[in-house]
């Protein structure tokens, strides 16, 4: 038989009201009930939360102290907070303004504050399928709540929500969330708009399925394993919309000549690092994997960079340090999503090279 804790919280706001928020907490092997202690995620998917609280006129201050988050603390783009903080502040804006759609609300926001992501990464993408391959994990980008994975079934291709904690993933805000952000995506990358053929969702159907309709399409499933959109498989090869963030924000030269001092007749040169470029995201860039890119051998390439007087990784560290430079001047990506960009597998790893390059950390060299 599993156990059942019940969490009691009394928040007062506005003035007139009292908010009586009652969490259950399945404490059953089978809802696999704990959070790991060890699990954090970034400022940005709280600020999210804040965001759409604050167009709910509700005291904000007081989610975060509901939540035990420190709000001094969200401006610092690398600090973590305990996912369990998340995941209360959540269900405190769910349960005080009593909205089941305020998942969808929360989707639309998080897709909307990652636009420039997106279009950055539409600078280096072909087609939807290349997108897919370099899609961003939600594990690097927002914290340990989950990741979203793709899998292919005959002629559909499935965009599966997998939560690490499995009992969110049978709550409807939370998979909302995630489902309701990735059909923003579906519907801005692509030249033609990638259709959900059908919607599946792991809680009961509820009463009202309007904003379900409005956002996934009619084809909605309920009570299923996983909660997952669907696509035709054909729009792997839709093509990416293109964007002019080529340029800098300042309008600047595009980056195929960001880099000074290079020759323009060492075609080479600039096309491994426009190659570079284009693999960053990957996060893993070798140099088989450049050599092959370019038509040649591993050998024929470290011979041709030696004639050069430098070597792949020397090559692979320029880039990143200039394109730091260039995506640090550009207010609109978060230090999360330069780490992204660059290839790193995290903000920690990224801020040491970015110190070791510049003296400074990224922070400090935005607030110069």
């Amino acid at each position: 038989m599993s156990s059942v804790k019940l969490a009691v919280l009394v928040l007062s706001y506005p003035p007139d009201k009292c908010f009586l928020i009652v969490s259950f907490m399945d404490s059953s092997a089978e809802a696999n009930k704990t959070v790991d202690s060890n699990w954090t995620v970034l400022a940005a998917p709280i600020n999210t939360l804040l965001q759409v609280a604050e167009q709910f006129d509700l005291d904000l201050d007081a989610l975060l102290e509901s939540a035990g988050l420190d709000g001094k603390k969200l401006s610092i783009p690398d600090h973590r907070f305990p996912v369990a903080s998340y995941y209360r502040l959540f269900q405190s804006l769910a349960d005080i303004t009593n909205n089941p759609d305020i998942g969808l609300i929360v989707g639309r926001v998080t897709y909307l504050t990652g636009l420039n992501i997106q279009l950055y990464l539409s600078t280096v993408c072909r087609s939807f399928k290349d997108y897919l391959n370099l899609m961003p994990s939600q594990l690097q980008m927002r914290g340990d709540i989950g990741q979203i994975r793709t899998y292919r079934s005959d002629d559909l291709v499935e965009l599966r929500w997998e939560p690490l904690l499995p009992e969110t993933g049978r709550r409807r805000l939370y998979s909302d969330e995630m489902l309701s952000g990735s059909a923003g995506i579906f519907n801005s990358l692509c030249v033609r708009p990638v259709t959900i053929i059908k919607a599946e969702f792991t809680y009961s159907r509820p009463q009202d399925i309007r904003a379900l309709e409005d956002t996934f399409g009619p084809n909605l499933y309920f009570d299923r394993p996983h909660s997952s959109l669907f696509f035709k498989r054909n729009a792997l090869s839709y093509p990416i919309l293109k964007q002019n963030y080529q340029e800098g924000p300042d309008h600047e030269r595009p980056f195929r000549d960001f880099f000074d001092g290079d020759d323009p007749a060492d075609k080479l040169l600039s096309s491994l690092k426009q190659s570079i470029i284009q693999y960053l995201p990957e996060g893993e860039v070798t140099i088989d994997k450049l050599a092959s890119k370019l038509n040649i051998s591993r050998r024929t390439l470290q011979r041709r960079l030696s004639d050069r007087e430098t070597n792949f990784l020397n090559v692979l560290q320029e880039v990143r340090s200039k394109l730091a430079l260039r995506y640090l001047s550009d207010n609109r990506l978060g230090i999360t999503d330069i780490a992204f960009l660059l290839g790193y597998a995290d903000q920690g790893s990224f801020s040491s090279a970015f110190k070791g390059w510049h003296g400074v950390s990224p922070r400090d060299y935005r607030r110069k």
